[in-house]
């Protein structure tokens, strides 16, 4: 199939699919064709293993879609398909340009719809699809928008065709229509800009050759520049040092707080050794850019910067025991799981941090690298149900609070269940199933339903 064929399809799917329709499988669906065409189209030299893994990605964020409905599995089906079209057309291209790639053609697609050359094919002598098009198509989208303009602007007019039975919504059927397109135009037929194959070169992770040393500054020389860096990273070295000393004693050896100072502590101490570890990663960028990779006096500038990166990686541990002790002593909520994941990533950041010094790579590593394990957050998050892990650990607790878990934690239904059958309550078994949001979900038609709501019982 051609360009134009992949688009058109998927953009009758999509009419198809979400016309009259919530969101919810239909999205599912609609990224399993996408993920399963995409690949179909993608030459064999392109089928490389990233693009492999991304392809099951695809699919499998497309099923938490399919299965959760919500915001995490949305962005996760996003980001795969993104990444999945963007490798079948380049596999070189760095991940850091997709977000440019696709906002250009975001913009530029409204002028690049209209040069018809560039994607329908050309031809001397009509085929069928181009006798479609202009015989029945065009004529058929003409009609339907003048019918509608006159039909608003006379009921005498409107009042011809009122025996004529037709239960379409018109302006939501071309709304469908047209976003449909959009998104299939924008994801078979993306354009990359000259400009931003040249910024590719730029991303490398490796240097292609020696670099010459040569100051940052014009007012620093290069021995000023690199004593600048060892007594910056001896002091910092220094600075942390006592910081995580009156970090650790204001966590574990001052009196007992009320659990809201706590709670309000804990994330502000946290945020403090998030801001901290990325402050240290762009001071490593700084001090170890080009010419300074290879600096052969730079050897105790070096060790400075591996001592430091050893104690933020300490700073990390500490706020890691101190959210573990926090949820032993007041139970899970989706802020403290979103603490691990936050230092879990920071102390990515100074492992690859130390990796770039260590082998002397560019900073770009740094960025393709983070990327993709951000990415694997993304889907991470997607594919599990942490409201129930949530849920199922705090029924543990003797201080349960029922209420939050069913107003504030989502998909914590099966556990809820599980709690009320315990109990022996068949009240509270009742209410849940009659809640109005599992009685909403539970009442979509298939195309627009969430599977999660289809597992629980009816009644």
């Amino acid at each position: 199939m051609k360009t134009h064929h992949y688009i058109f399809l998927t953009t009758i799917l999509f009419v198809i699919l979400f016309y009259d329709q919530g969101v919810g499988l239909n999205l599912g669906i609609i990224g399993w064709v996408y993920a399963i065409l995409t690949l179909i189209r993608t030459p064999k030299k392109n089928r490389t293993p990233t693009f492999v893994l991304l392809f099951a990605a695809s699919i499998l964020s497309s099923v938490a879609f399919a299965w959760y409905g919500d915001f995490p599995s949305f962005l996760a089906v996003a980001a795969s398909l993104l990444m999945l079209s963007y490798r079948s057309r380049n596999r070189k291209m760095k991940v850091l340009l997709l977000v440019p790639v696709f906002v250009t053609n975001f913009f530029t697609s409204f002028v690049r719809i209209l040069n018809f050359d560039d994607w329908l094919p050309k031809r001397n002598m009509p085929g069928l699809w181009q006798k479609t098009l202009a015989f029945v198509l065009i004529p058929m989208i003409l009609i339907s928008v003048f019918f509608g303009i006159y039909a608003a602007g006379s009921s005498h007019f409107a009042n011809l065709f009122t025996n004529v039975e037709l239960d379409i919504n018109f302006w939501q059927l071309v709304a469908m229509i047209v976003l449909g397109f959009f998104i299939a135009f924008n994801y078979w037929n993306f354009a990359v800009e000259r400009f931003i194959y040249k910024s590719s070169r730029v991303l490398d992770n490796d240097f292609k050759q020696p670099v010459v040393q040569k100051p940052t500054y014009s007012f620093l020389d290069l021995d000023a520049e690199r004593m600048s860096g060892v007594i910056s990273l001896f002091a910092l070295n220094i600075l942390l040092v006592f910081f995580i000393m009156t970090y650790n004693y204001e966590q574990f050896y001052e009196s007992l707080k009320t659990p809201v100072q706590l709670s309000e502590e804990t994330h502000e101490q946290v945020n403090a050794v998030i801001m901290s570890i990325v402050m240290s990663i762009l001071v490593m960028m700084f001090y170890f850019k080009s010419g300074f990779n290879f600096d052969p006096k730079a050897r105790f500038m070096r060790i400075l910067a591996k001592v430091w990166i050893f104690l933020n990686a300490v700073l990390i541990i500490s706020a890691m025991v101190k959210n573990s002790e926090y949820i032993i002593s007041y139970g899970f909520t989706y802020k403290r799981l979103g603490v691990y994941a936050f230092l879990i990533l920071s102390l990515i950041g100074l492992v690859l941090t130390f990796i770039k010094i260590q082998f002397r790579k560019r900073n770009a590593f740094l960025f393709n690298t983070m990327v993709w394990y951000v990415y694997g957050t993304i889907l991470i998050c997607s594919g599990i149900n942490w409201g129930g892990i949530i849920t199922a650990e705090n029924m543990k607790r003797k201080d349960f609070v029922l209420e939050y878990h069913r107003t504030q934690i989502n998909f914590s239904e099966k556990q809820l269940l599980k709690y009320a059958e315990e109990k022996n309550d068949h009240l509270l078994k009742t209410e849940i199933l009659n809640s109005e949001h599992v009685k909403l979900q539970q009442n979509e038609t298939l195309l627009s339903s969430v599977l999660f709501y289809l597992t629980l019982p009816s009644k």
